[in-house]
């Protein structure tokens, strides 16, 4: 099998959570603060990517997420970089939620399995930087 995308990627410092919200829901303001959030919606859901800290008790969330950031920009033209990612990750059976941007990719992975992550994704030949 050939490597078609060796990165160097960073893991962000802090606990995140992911949440569910019904489709029509109104972005929360506790979503927008922070270094990094994702707010996607769709015809099912309001789905969001925030800080832990931020949740208050009631929302429907997953907590203990952390995320690790592929340096970029990353060209529009690089094939497999999403690959190169999950598929050490899938070997070392550890469950991913991907992110892209415009300019690069994120992968969240549970805190537990942080230590778990970064070996797996260093062995196949990326930098991974704690």
């Amino acid at each position: 099998m050939s490597r078609k995308a060796l990165l160097t990627l960073t893991v962000l410092p802090d606990r995140y959570a992911i949440c569910r919200l019904d489709a029509n829901a109104p972005v929360p303001a506790w979503a927008g603060n922070g270094p990094f959030m994702s707010i996607t919606r769709t015809t099912e859901e309001l789905s969001i990517v925030c800080l832990e800290g931020n949740i208050p008790a009631e929302a429907k969330c997953m907590a203990g997420w952390r995320v690790l950031k592929c340096e970029g920009p990353l060209d529009f033209n690089l094939i497999g970089v999403m690959a190169s990612i999950a598929e050490p990750l899938a070997d070392a059976a550890v469950a991913i939620f991907p992110i892209a941007t415009h300019d690069t990719d994120y992968v969240l992975v549970k805190e537990l399995q942080l230590e778990v992550a970064v070996n797996a994704l260093t062995t196949y030949g990326h930098i991974v930087r704690v």
